[in-house]
């Protein structure tokens, strides 16, 4: 007999508590071992949002996060680079995304390269704002849905809160505009996008967080006629990660969190790891 709604329902709230709560005894071990280690405090190590601290002087970061979602069969991976430059106030990165995709092609490619530049406008207490602007340049291949096949520009406005010393706060809104943004057939039109998203981080110790982060996305794809029809995705991913400080700076800082789809993505599950390497630069 099939199940019913609420059954469904019931399931992936339970399938979501046990992943939490497997995320927090993790943590709790985790803890546990790395307690022996120096402590350096985590910070900007979030997995769907920006926390907004900019690099300190001297030290560069290594980033990488994967995200394979079960329903659709898809995967992105994504790597960046973030420099100080050369202090704290200004920042400069690059990301580059890898994905696969079911539609319009089954296939993996390079996606659309960002440049990116941060600015702390706010670091003070326990308040940090840090704008960025992105040119997001055509590299993917549109033709196979991979890019968007223009030249575009990102705003995102990341702003974080420290509550107590165990608790902080973080918030993401930008928006994206593509001029002349091509569909696989070669139909152009200016395409707008958006982003919003909040986060929770508890500090277990110095080296050990547990994570709860929400993300909306809406963008707009260009149709063959020339017309654009808007998509939207939302994401609740709880996780945790942890770090491991090494004596001669280097911070490393695995991670793990698990999304669920909501709203416009309700049904939709995965996993994301997420993988940090921070070190000074001499």
């Amino acid at each position: 007999m099939e199940k019913t709604t609420m059954e469904k329902s019931r399931q992936v709230r339970a399938m979501a508590r046990g992943r939490f709560a497997l995320a927090a005894v993790l943590a709790l071990g985790i803890g546990q071992a790395a307690s022996a280690q120096e402590a350096k405090r985590i910070q900007d190590n979030s997995f769907l949002l920006e926390e907004a601290y900019n690099q300190e002087p001297g030290v560069i970061q290594h980033i990488q996060v994967y995200q394979y979602l079960s329903r659709s069969k898809t995967w992105a991976y994504s790597f960046t680079e973030e420099w100080p430059a050369p202090g704290q106030a200004h920042q400069l990165s690059v990301t580059a995304p890898v994905s696969r995709l079911r539609e319009p092609v089954n296939g993996t490619r390079v996606g659309d390269i960002a440049l990116n530049y941060r600015y702390q406008l706010v670091m003070t207490g326990p308040i940090a704002l840090a704008p960025r602007f992105s040119f997001l340049l055509p590299t993917g291949d549109h033709r196979e849905g991979f890019g968007s096949g223009a030249l575009g520009g990102q705003v995102n406005i990341p702003l974080s809160v420290e509550l107590s010393d165990r608790w902080v706060t973080h918030w993401n809104a930008g928006g994206t505009f593509v001029p002349g943004s091509r569909e696989p057939g070669g139909a152009r039109a200016d395409t707008l996008g958006f982003n919003q998203g909040a986060g929770a981080i508890f500090s277990v110790n110095n080296n050990v967080n547990l994570m709860f982060e929400a993300a909306w996305t809406s963008f707009e794809s260009v149709q063959p006629d020339g017309t654009k029809v808007r998509d939207e995705t939302a994401f609740l991913n709880p996780g945790l990660r942890f770090a491991v400080n090494l004596k001669s700076g280097l911070q490393i800082v695995p991670g793990v969190a698990f999304p669920i789809g909501m709203g416009p993505s309700k049904g939709e599950s995965g996993v994301l790891a997420y993988l940090s390497f921070e070190h000074p630069l001499f």
